[in-house]
């Protein structure tokens, strides 16, 4: 069946067609669309911020704060059960507790750098290009029009 059609096609297709004398060209015309190009580049844009500094903040530890932090450490120190000098070690952690009790972590200021940060964006590029032609004409009495491209 497959070959029968083949060969039908073929006799069609090669066989010479005579057109009649009253065929008339109308025109034909080549159509154009327009293609859309996205071009990307990239664009490093920089600017200056401020970037924070930390360091401690609060007020310097007094010597009373250290004495006081030294008391109670070494009274606690004594209290500890089965401790042989209890005390001197907690009058050393209890100073270095009270030097630290004001220190907290903060911005303590600022300063400037640049920064940059790269980008891609798109330039748009509009081309006409050839898409297809038709071709008009008339024969018989009847109007056709063909599509193709060259």
């Amino acid at each position: 069946m497959r070959k029968i059609l083949i060969a039908t096609l073929v006799a069609f297709f090669t066989t010479p067609v005579y057109a009649s004398t009253d065929v008339d060209i109308a025109e034909i015309v080549d159509h154009y669309k327009t293609v859309v190009k996205q071009i990307p580049y990239t664009e490093e844009t920089c600017r200056v911020v401020d970037v924070p500094i930390y360091g401690n903040v609060g007020k310097e530890p007094t010597t009373s704060d250290i004495l006081t932090g030294a008391i109670i450490g070494g009274v606690i120190g004594n209290n500890i059960k089965g401790e042989k000098n209890g005390g001197a070690a907690g009058a050393v952690i209890g100073g270095l507790i009270g030097a630290n009790k004001d220190k907290k972590q903060g911005i303590v200021g600022y300063r400037q750098e640049e920064q940059c940060t790269t980008s891609t964006k798109y330039t748009r590029s509009e081309e006409e290009v050839y898409d297809y032609s038709t071709i008009e004409f008339t024969t018989g009495g009847r109007d056709y029009r063909l599509r193709f491209k060259k």
